[in-house]
């Protein structure tokens, strides 16, 4: 099917484009005093997804984006959300974008892509393989699971001696992995960073079990209005990378969405392609205030729309040789207003009790005056005591950093008690 083609009916500045982007994303209202569980899973079925990821230079990935946006908030709250065992649980894992936490609600619209994983359609090419040729030990860690559940991988290999690197899998694992991709199970919690997986009658509510599978057209449909819903305004490409939709699966949905007028075509400054929003959405006159965002943000986490929106050149460099990297291994980008102003290295040292400023980058168009300093500062205190860190350390030598050292205490848990 060709792209959708529509004619736009409303202009955006791209200043206006990031207003309504960071408003959808829940940027711009002022955090709440106390953060209780509502407020947690407003914003939970706001985003539709948070990536997992393993790397935990401050906490892991799926915590952080509502750090970023409730501030101080107990991840208690998150963790009942996401592997609970009681009515309180509102999230399930599976591959939304990327390893992905998502709302229950919409665990029917991804039945589509788990019937193609048993198939072997849309998983890594291994996996398919090991699926179509493993049988006997999917189905003999399928007993287990029935039997046994809820079981890691480590509980069920047969392997002998150590394991090699971290794609070394053991045929245990792989069977796991492929059960879990075709919704065969799920996983009930997490030990550590290790998942635990189990039946999904076990795991999740009957009243979503055994709610009426929607259609292929229904469920994209569903898929891209919360996509949608939650980019602000966003290219077919914006809506199709926040669930990883495919070109082919998409454009009839999304054409529909056109014509009943749920998604209305406009156009933005400098932009190449159409975009879409839902309805006629107000844009804000302003965006205030600040926060750091993880690198696995849903706001920048498609580089590209990143790039158009904030002209903001972003790439992870965990894994590029430190002599090659630009901005170092955790560069979080700082957020204030409706602009992405810089960049920061950072890293919990439990150890030693201190959150670590490594390296602090402006952007090169951005003039940090003491307003900018004075809310990176607060971001870093917040940042700290959330973390349960009571020092800032500033290891940065820039002249920038030294300007920013006036800004806040190296003990932080002396500054709350003043």
């Amino acid at each position: 099917m060709p792209p959708v083609t529509s004619s736009p009916h409303r202009h955006l500045t791209l200043a206006q484009a990031r207003r309504l982007a960071l408003k959808a994303q829940g940027f711009g209202s002022p955090p709440p005093a106390s953060i209780n569980r509502g407020h947690l899973n407003r914003l939970l079925d706001r985003l539709g997804v948070l990536q997992i990821d393993s790397v935990n230079a401050l906490a892991r990935s799926h915590y952080l984006p509502a750090f970023s946006r409730l501030g101080s908030y107990s991840t208690d709250l998150l963790d009942e959300a996401a592997w609970s065992r009681n009515r309180h649980r509102s999230l399930f894992e599976y591959w939304g974008h990327e390893a992905s936490l998502l709302p229950i609600s919409l665990y029917p619209a991804m039945r589509w892509r788990m019937r193609r994983a048993q198939d072997g359609v849309g998983i890594y090419r291994h996996l398919a393989r090991f699926g179509r040729e493993r049988r006997e030990v999917i189905e003999r860690v399928m007993v287990s699971v029935r039997e046994r559940g809820p079981l890691g991988a480590g509980a069920l290999s047969t392997r002998e001696g150590p394991s090699g690197p971290w794609w070394d899998w053991s045929e245990e694992k792989l069977a796991l992995e492929w059960l879990f991709a075709a919704g065969e199970v799920t996983v009930a919690r997490r030990r550590g960073f290790e998942r635990l997986y189990d039946l999904p009658e076990r795991v999740l509510p009957a009243t979503i079990l055994n709610r009426p599978e929607p259609d292929w057209l229904d469920a994209h449909r569903q898929l891209l209005r919360q996509s949608a819903s939650t980019l602000g305004v966003a290219t077919e490409k914006d809506l199709r990378d926040y669930y990883r939709l495919a070109p082919q699966d998409t454009r009839a949905a999304l054409q529909t969405l056109i014509e009943d007028a749920t998604l209305t075509p406009v156009s933005v400054d400098s932009w190449r392609q159409p975009a879409y929003v839902i309805g006629e959405p107000r844009i804000p006159r302003q965006i205030d205030g600040a926060a750091l965002l993880s690198p696995f943000d849903s706001l920048i986490w498609f580089r590209e729309r990143t790039e158009r929106l904030f002209g903001f050149h972003y790439r992870l460099e965990f894994y590029v040789p430190p002599a090659k990297r630009t901005y170092g291994y955790y560069v979080m980008p700082f957020l204030h207003g409706d602009r992405l102003i810089g960049r920061v290295d950072l890293r919990a040292r439990r150890a030693e009790g201190e959150l670590t400023v490594i390296a602090l980058h402006p952007e090169p168009d951005v003039t940090f005056d003491d307003w900018h300093l004075t809310a990176l500062a607060r971001q870093f205190e917040q940042l700290a005591s959330w973390l349960g860190l009571p020092r800032i350390h500033l290891a940065c030598e820039r002249p920038l950093a030294q300007r920013l050292s006036a800004h806040w205490p190296v003990d932080v848990s002396r500054r709350r008690e003043l």
